[in-house]
């Protein structure tokens, strides 16, 4: 089993070398401390044979795992990928499975569970920490539900929420859409009625966190 590793930590490549060449089945034949190394390594390994399985971080300096995900797709590579990373987050799980990666862990996880995700994900199979997965639903299922929400808001209303979530008041928003202060109220009132919130802040927050508008950080 020919194994490449990408994360930028060294003394987490190393241990983590140490641990899977434990068994004689297993060899790391290769190691990358960034996205751009990654891919360059995993050239310079087809060349000498097809390595069986990639290892990568998400949270990497220049080119990140999923900018790495994607060239690899893009480019036609299909060598199995498990995501190991730190995070939990699970806009980071949704998003590399929609990337297409084969496996997703924690560094949390031991190393049975580890060596499991890798024979599972190079049989073909997927594989995702079993743990992660009620939490994956639940959030699949809450964003369904958000997604209901803001598909029932008229287009005049998803104009104002863009417009309320960037801090203009009553008074901005209706001169920017040539409105009355009152029909801007009505219409925020419907708004935080069809979202559920109770105030602008929040009708803001539910915007962003459920992307219906991008912020610098989102």
């Amino acid at each position: 089993m020919k194994i490449v590793i990408a994360d930028d930590h060294v003394m987490f490549r190393e241990g983590l070398k140490q641990i899977l060449e434990l068994d004689e089945k297993i060899r790391v034949v290769a190691e990358a401390s960034d996205g751009a190394e990654c891919i360059e390594v995993l050239q310079n390994a087809r060349q000498e044979s097809e390595p069986d399985v990639l290892l990568l971080d998400i949270a990497m300096p220049g080119m990140n795992g999923f900018q790495v995900v994607d060239v690899l797709k893009k480019s036609g590579n299909v060598i199995p990928i498990l995501i190991l990373t730190a995070s939990n987050e699970m806009d980071y799980l949704i998003h590399a499975i929609n990337l297409g990666v084969d496996g997703y862990l924690l560094k949390e996880c031991g190393t049975a569970e580890l060596k499991k995700a890798i024979f599972t994900i190079v049989d073909g199979k997927s594989y995702i920490q079993p743990n992660l997965v009620p939490l994956l639903q639940q959030t699949m299922k809450k964003k369904k539900l958000a997604k209901k929400k803001l598909d029932s808001l008229t287009d005049r209303e998803g104009e104002l929420l863009k417009l309320l979530s960037d801090g203009m008041s009553n008074k901005d928003i209706a001169e920017r859409l040539s409105l009355s202060e009152r029909t801007v109220k009505n219409h925020l009132s419907s708004i935080f009625k069809k979202l559920e919130v109770m105030d602008r802040t929040q009708a803001a927050v539910f915007a962003i966190r459920n992307h219906f508008i991008y912020t610098s950080e989102s």
